[in-house]
C-alpha cells in the first residue's frame, strides 16, 4: 500500500479532474501548484498563573489573481501547516465559485481553546494578530472566523489590529459581532447558503420537504442548516457532535435541542462542553452510525475526512450537503459517484459564509448598512445562480457536481490570470506579430 496522501495532495487532486473540462494555459496550473506566502508564527502568552506558554501559529496567502486573499483562523490542537494551506486552496475556488472579488487564505493556531480561561484565550487571540498583523490588511488579507473561533475573538483581533496600525479599520476582519462593524445573517450564512443551494436542487436530487436528514455536525453551520431545512418541510432525525449522535425516526425538534446543548450543559470559558447525548428520549448512536443511517438527505457538517473509502459503503442517502471543508476523500467520492450519491461540494454548499463576510467587508468600506432581509436575498440570489449553473454543467459533461464546480471556479480564475498575460501573449510581442492598439 503506498502512502497516506496529505490534505493538501488530497486538495490538489480535486483540480485535475477540473481541468480536462476547462480550456486554460498551461501556466494557469502552474500558478496555483503553491501558495503565495506562507507565515508560521510563534505566540508567547501570559496564563493565569503566571507561567509563560508558547504557541505555534500560522497564516497562508494562497493566490491573490483576483483580489486581496480571504479565509478564516481556526484554534484547534490539529491545525498544522499542511491543513492550514488545504484550507487557504479551498478558499481560492470557493470565492471564485460564487465570483467574489477575493482569492484564498487561511489561518490557524494549535490550541485547545477549552483548556483556556476567557482572559488567556483573549491574550491568545490579540497576540496572534500582533505576530501577522504585517501579513493582513483590508487590501491584502482578511480573516474571519472558523473552527473554535467566533465574534467576540474576532472583535478582539480587530481591535489589536487597530491598536496596531492607531487607526480604526473594520474592514480588516469579519465576522465581528455587530457591535463592531459586523454584518447582519453571518452567524447564520454558512448554514443558510447551504440551505439555498439545497433548495435550488431539491427538485434535481430527488428530494424535498418531508426528506429525511442526518447533521453530522451540531455546531454554527450545522445547527441553522438543520433549522432552515426543519422549518421549509423537512425532517431532521439525527444529529451530532464531537461526543456521539441521537436519532429519533419520528424527527427532532431542532431548535429545542440546539438549546437544551445551550442551557443544560456546562459552560466553560466561550465554548460549550455538553453534547447532544445528554438530551432525553432520543436513541443514542455513534457518529459512524449517523453516517450510514438510511435518510434521504447527509449534512457533513463537522471536520475533514469524515467520509472516506473506508464508510462511503455504507452511505444510503441520496445527496449529501458539505457544509464542512472537505468530509469526503478523493477516494470516497468515486464511491458515492458510482452509487448515484449526490455531492454538493464544500466549494459551493459552504460558500454562504464567505459571501456574507464578502458584504460585511463591502459595508465596512463603504460605511452603510444593510438589514437582515436585504442580506439573506442578495445571499440567495448568489448560491442559487452559481448552484444552477454548476448543475448545468454537470449534467452536460456527464461529470460529479464537485468536478464542475472546480472547472466552474478554474475558467474564472483562468481569465483572471490570462488577462494578466501568459506565454502566447509575451510570445507574440518578443516576435513582432502583435501590434498594439494605439489610444
Amino acid at each position: 500500500m503506498g502512502e497516506e496522501k496529505t490534505t493538501f495532495e488530497n486538495a490538489r487532486q480535486r483540480l485535475n479532474a477540473a481541468m480536462e473540462h476547462v480550456d486554460f494555459p498551461s501556466e494557469v496550473i502552474e500558478r496555483l501548484k503553491y501558495p503565495k506566502s506562507s507565515l508560521r508564527v510563534s505566540i508567547p502568552v501570559r496564563m493565569d498563573d503566571g507561567s509563560l506558554k508558547t504557541f505555534t501559529g500560522f497564516r497562508v496567502r494562497y493566490d491573490d489573481t483576483r483580489g486581496p486573499t480571504k479565509g478564516g483562523i481556526r484554534f484547534h490542537p490539529q491545525v498544522d501547516l499542511d491543513e492550514v494551506t488545504s484550507l487557504a486552496f479551498w478558499m481560492v475556488f470557493k470565492c471564485a465559485v460564487v465570483d467574489l472579488p477575493f482569492g484564498g487564505g487561511k489561518g490557524g493556531v494549535i490550541v485547545d481553546p477549552k483548556e483556556l480561561s476567557l482572559l488567556e484565550l483573549e491574550r491568545l487571540s490579540r497576540g496572534y494578530i500582533d505576530a501577522i498583523a504585517d501579513f493582513i490588511g483590508p487590501d491584502t488579507d482578511i480573516p474571519a472566523p472558523d473552527v473554535y473561533t467566533n465574534p467576540m475573538i474576532m472583535g478582539w483581533m480587530t481591535d489589536e489590529y487597530n491598536n496596531i496600525t492607531r487607526h480604526k479599520e473594520p474592514s480588516v476582519i469579519t465576522g465581528k459581532p455587530l457591535e463592531l462593524g459586523g454584518s447582519r445573517g453571518r452567524d447564520s450564512a454558512t448554514g443558510r447558503g447551504g440551505y439555498f443551494v439545497t433548495r435550488e436542487l431539491e427538485k434535481q436530487l430527488g428530494i424535498g420537504p418531508g426528506s429525511t436528514v442526518a447533521v453530522q455536525g451540531f455546531g454554527n453551520a450545522g445547527y441553522w442548516n438543520a433549522l432552515f431545512l426543519s422549518e421549509a418541510g423537512y425532517k431532521v432525525v439525527a444529529v451530532s457532535d464531537s461526543k456521539g449522535a441521537i436519532y429519533q425516526p419520528n424527527g427532532l425538534d431542532v431548535k429545542s435541542v440546539y438549546q437544551f446543548k445551550q442551557q443544560e450543559s456546562t459552560l466553560a470559558n466561550a465554548y460549550c462542553h455538553g453534547s447532544v447525548c445528554e438530551v432525553r428520549d432520543h436513541e443514542v448512536i455513534t457518529n459512524e452510525d449517523l453516517l450510514a443511517l438510511d435518510v434521504d438527505f447527509l449534512v457533513p457538517a463537522a471536520l475533514e475526512n469524515a467520509i472516506t473509502a473506508k464508510n462511503a459503503g455504507t452511505i444510503k442517502a441520496k445527496a449529501l450537503l458539505e457544509l464542512a471543508n472537505g468530509p469526503v476523500t478523493p477516494e470516497a467520492d468515486k464511491i458515492l459517484f458510482e452509487k448515484g450519491i449526490h455531492v454538493l461540494p464544500d466549494i459551493l454548499a459552504n460558500a454562504g459564509g464567505v459571501t456574507v463576510s464578502y458584504f460585511e467587508w463591502v459595508q465596512n468600506r463603504n460605511g452603510f448598512y444593510w438589514g437582515s432581509e436585504e442580506v439573506d436575498d442578495r445571499l440567495e440570489k448568489i448560491m442559487r445562480q452559481e448552484s444552477a449553473t454548476i448543475w448545468a454543467f454537470a449534467q452536460e459533461r456527464g461529470i460529479d457536481l464537485r468536478t464542475a464546480a472546480y472547472a466552474h471556479s478554474l475558467s474564472r480564475l483562468s481569465s483572471a490570470i490570462t488577462a494578466k498575460g501568459t506565454k502566447d501573449y509575451f510570445h507574440k510581442i518578443n516576435t513582432g506579430s502583435y501590434k498594439a492598439v494605439s489610444a
